[in-house]
């Protein structure tokens, strides 16, 4: 008998017009973003009109002791002000594609170029944060905005930081910075400090974590908390996700035993925040991927690889907008050959910082704690 088989140019071929995307985690920084002076990251709009550059006024508190029967001209007290400046710059991106493309294209992607823009802006402004987080404190403009590649981070790259630079951070932020479980892992020498952490004590576990919350509540100027309720005080911290599981892995006991035994109120079922002493503890995974290579243990010269955790009151950063994302298309288009969409925004996004009167740059409302943060065997 014989079997009759298709030919290969006769095989009968279906193709879906369903497009399988791939996942693009949403900013998670996006709740403590907010227009008012109560959010974390603070969104300002003054340049969306013209101007390349803004200036933000911070007052820090009066200090002064307090006069009684005694002569008040001549003794009052000085306001300690000082004006921060965020640059920013443009971010664009398009797709384009031609008819003859388009043609033999059966799975019509050209029809979700708009989602896969969104999805692209959206992941940049998130990754942009973190870079912001690891960013040095600088008054100087990132780069000119004729740059190609444009700069919407404020400061000084981690990556691009010079060891001197990195030691002026540490010595201008002594007040508000803790390297591992105790004070004294301190040095004015960034590397040596870092040098200290090892993968024993030092990771970011409860004890860790709180005596980072004392050290941010003693620092001067102070952080102002992210919300009070009832008489208290709460912070917010930041981590990639190797502090995080140190932290959940710490806190699994509590976690198990006090709270509610029902999986969707008890933390170690679920993902999400975890809530300790008044620090809401947020995961984003995108602070370990994108980790500056210095912090590889190999490369500073320590034990462990070591991570940053921020801890985080009213104002730490902020993200002024210049134009906020539009769609647009392309003009030249070939006698209507060829088809092309695009995305434009313009921003800039920068921890707060303030110059003391003593020429120090101390960021505004942000502890940071660098803890030992081994990579998962």
């Amino acid at each position: 008998m014989a079997l009759s088989t298709p030919q290969t140019n006769n095989v009968l071929l279906k193709f879906t017009k369903d497009i399988n995307r791939e996942f693009v985690r949403q900013n998670l920084f996006s709740p403590y973003m907010g227009e008012d002076m109560g959010a974390i990251i603070r969104i300002r709009r003054e340049l969306t009109d013209a101007g390349n550059q803004m200036n933000i006024p911070l007052v820090a508190a009066l200090t002064g002791a307090a006069i009684g029967s005694g002569t008040l001209v001549g003794n009052e007290e000085k306001i300690d002000d000082y004006g921060m400046r965020l640059w920013i710059d443009y971010a664009r991106n398009a797709i384009v594609s031609s008819k003859a493309g388009r043609r033999k294209d059966s799975a019509e992607i050209f029809d979700i170029a708009r989602s896969l823009l969104g999805d692209w802006g959206k992941s940049l402004q998130r990754d942009e944060i973190v870079d912001a987080f690891y960013a040095l404190p600088s008054e100087s403009s990132p780069v000119s905005l004729d740059s190609s590649a444009g700069q919407r981070v404020n400061g000084i790259l981690f990556q691009a930081a010079t060891a001197a630079q990195r030691n002026t951070w540490v010595v201008d932020n002594v007040d508000r910075v803790l390297f591992g479980q105790l004070k004294s892992n301190y040095s004015a020498t960034f590397a040596t400090a870092l040098q200290t952490l090892d993968t024993t004590n030092d990771k970011a576990n409860r004890a860790n974590l709180r005596l980072l919350k004392r050290i941010a509540k003693a620092a001067v100027p102070k952080l102002r908390p992210y919300r009070t309720e009832e008489g208290r005080e709460y912070f917010v911290a930041f981590h990639g996700s190797r502090t995080f599981r140190d932290l959940k892995q710490d806190l699994e006991t509590i976690n198990t035993n006090a709270r509610p035994r029902d999986v969707g109120k008890n933390p170690i079922f679920q993902d999400g925040d975890l809530l300790d002493d008044g620090v809401i503890h947020r995961e984003i995974p995108e602070i370990d991927t994108r980790a500056p290579a210095y912090l590889t243990a190999a490369n500073y010269g320590g034990s462990a690889d070591a991570r940053p955790v921020w801890l985080c009151g009213q104002g730490a950063m902020a993200f002024g907008w210049g134009q906020m994302a539009r769609p647009t298309q392309r003009d030249e288009t070939d006698y209507q050959f060829l088809k092309g969409v695009g995305v434009e925004m313009a921003y800039g996004v920068g921890k707060m910082f303030k110059k003391t009167t003593g020429g120090l740059l101390k960021e505004w409302s942000i502890a940071t704690g660098y803890f030992a943060a081994a990579a998962d065997s």
